[in-house]
């Protein structure tokens, strides 16, 4: 926890989360709420993205402007109809949710995928070389052959585009990336936002662009929740109009923008009741 108790907290959903939370967190600075100024910033697949962006001291309106840019360079990914029933069996399993990631993980390490070195680089262009940055940043990730979970920081010594790659490492998708000799796929695996990573903090703001899909016991309201009765926050998930603009395939380049300006159109409306509650 920081020393003002506040606590931003970026979940996972993919090319167009990432575009949607920046877009949502640019219209809120138009509307006079900075939550880049958190004291804890947590960061999930996409959301690791994110954060290692808006924590460089890139203005946020140049991060949207990247994002509403041209997108024909970037590769379009899908998830299969096999994997999305891998992804659903390994969260279904019985007893020690960790078997279930470490059974997913493992078919992600025999998947064939793009090298792990030319992923890497998609990554670094993406946030740059800057490193950690002095605001306490976790990001997630789940070791591939075992399930569990892993929260980096600054404190490993990993560089920082690593932590990231790992952390957006969709499984069946991405390659798993190598740390320390440890093979990490998707933080995103564990829970979408990871919501009880803010634990001690006072204030939490959660942007979750993927919650459709989640079962209720894992749901970042819920988790919120679960931090205490003394915790005031919110969770922010696209509306109507962003998951339209979003569409079905989050890692489509192409649905980028359309995401990035409905989270911007978003904020006038989120912006009074986050306000309420960000010193």
């Amino acid at each position: 926890m920081g020393s003002d108790g506040t606590a931003l907290v970026l979940g996972g959903g993919g090319l167009t989360g990432v575009a949607w939370e920046i877009g949502l967190l640019h219209g809120l600075t138009e509307h006079g709420v900075d939550l880049t100024d958190a004291a804890l910033v947590v960061g999930t697949s996409a959301g690791s993205s994110v954060a290692a962006q808006i924590l460089s001291g890139k203005p946020l309106e140049s991060l949207f402007e990247a994002q509403v840019a041209d997108s024909s360079g970037e590769v379009a990914a899908r998830l299969s109809a096999g994997a999305l029933i891998r992804y659903v069996v390994a969260g279904l399993w019985p007893g020690n949710p960790a078997r279930g990631r470490a059974w997913l993980g493992r078919q992600a390490l025999r998947a064939r995928t793009v090298p792990e070195a030319e992923r890497r680089a998609v990554i670094a262009r993406r946030i740059g070389e800057a490193g950690w940055p002095a605001t306490r940043l976790l990001i997630t990730a789940v070791e591939a052959s075992s399930g569990r979970e892993r929260v980096f920081s600054s404190a490993d010594r990993v560089p920082l585009v690593d932590a990231v790659a790992a952390s957006c490492a969709v499984p069946l998708v991405w390659p798993p990336v190598t740390i320390d000799g440890v093979r990490y796929i998707d933080g995103g695996i564990r829970s979408v936002a990871n919501v009880d990573l803010a634990a001690g903090s006072r204030r939490v703001v959660v942007l979750a662009p993927a919650t459709q899909s989640v079962r209720r016991s894992g749901h970042p309201a819920r988790q919120l929740a679960a931090l205490g009765p003394d915790v005031r926050g919110a969770v922010v998930s696209p509306d109507v109009a962003a998951r339209a603009a979003i569409g079905r395939n989050p890692l489509d380049p192409a649905r980028r923008r359309p995401a990035a300006e409905a989270g911007r159109a978003q904020a006038a409306h989120e912006a009074h009741r986050i306000r309420d509650l960000w010193p």
